[in-house]
């Protein structure tokens, strides 16, 4: 007798998905590097890079959604990435929007919306440099902190001022990068890798 003599179809149907689905995310892993030539960062609730590329359709109906209008397209040059989304956080950051406008819009799943919202979600991550930023100095400075969408989760000043990044908060949406007042920025972007 086999196991699967007392599952319902369904049961055995599922069963094999999870095991295809691992199978999937295991070629993903293995062949990413080699087929994703240059990383972007991607809309919120995006697939892996691969997963991504291939659910995309290049429909845009993401960009007209995004309040601040921080989605733009891989242009031409992208090779498979052409025409699907992506965020440039220096010049026009997510702003971390509760509801995920672009989630909703997005008809193939290529973005889906985290388990937990922005809860545990990162865009990717915000480092700052002291030696840049004038708080370091004695200048006095909010901007940074007046400007994080996810508030006091996410930054906060010391005593003495100074930007204090709660990580478990930050969902490195790019919005203190863009917004610091020193130049180069006091505030270094990174990507979260997919």
């Amino acid at each position: 007798m086999s196991v699967w003599d007392h599952d319902s179809p369904s049961d055995r149907r599922q069963v094999l998905r999870d095991g295809l689905n691992r199978w999937v995310k295991t070629l993903v892993e293995r062949t990413e590097d080699r087929v994703v030539q240059q990383r972007y960062v991607r809309p919120p609730g995006a697939l892996p890079e691969v997963g991504f590329l291939a659910a995309c359709t290049r429909c845009g109906a993401c960009a007209p959604v995004c309040p601040p209008g921080a989605i733009r397209t891989v242009p031409p040059s992208g090779g498979l990435a052409a025409g699907t989304p992506m965020l440039e956080p220096a010049i026009e950051p997510c702003v971390a929007c509760a509801e995920m406008p672009c989630v909703a819009a997005c008809p193939t799943g290529a973005l889906t919306l985290p388990d937990a919202g922005w809860t545990g979600y990162r865009l990717g991550t915000v480092e700052f440099v002291p030696e840049r930023c004038i708080t370091f100095t004695g200048t006095a400075c909010r901007v940074c902190v007046d400007a994080c969408p996810m508030g006091e989760a996410a930054l906060i000043q010391d005593e003495a001022g100074r930007p204090v990044l709660r990580r478990e908060g930050c969902v490195g949406c790019g919005v203190c990068v863009r917004e610091c007042v020193t130049a180069p920025s006091s505030c270094l972007f990174h990507p979260a890798r997919s």
